[in-house]
């Protein structure tokens, strides 16, 4: 016969960290798909359910800026600095462009 052990598994510090990331992206993805459709059922009565269908999709965006910034968040909890700085290159990055690409579609737009 086999026993079980009783005792949990201890969850380490990077599987916390996956899970943590994992139900973000998860629940994250539902949410704005619940609001992109909402906003598309409602862009069929109305003209301003597109702007609902906007929010959803900058949602939908700004799934992966929020993963980096748990990571960020994770990584000087951990005091792992290298990683931590990693992570503030990617966000500055994404902010970059970010601003880059509104002025360019700023002064393409007229």
């Amino acid at each position: 016969m086999h026993s079980k052990d009783p005792t949990p598994p201890v969850l380490t510090d990077s599987l916390k960290l996956e899970r943590s990331l994992a139900r973000l992206l998860r629940y994250g993805t539902w949410l704005a798909s619940f609001v992109i459709t909402v906003g598309l059922v409602l862009a069929s009565v109305s003209p301003a359910g597109m702007r609902v269908t906007a929010a959803g999709i900058g949602l939908l965006i700004l799934l992966p800026v929020s993963r980096v910034v748990l990571m960020l968040i994770a990584f000087l909890r951990d005091r792992d600095y290298r990683l931590a700085l990693a992570a503030v290159l990617v966000l500055g990055i994404i902010f970059a462009g970010l601003i880059l690409g509104s002025r360019t579609a700023a002064s393409v737009g007229g």
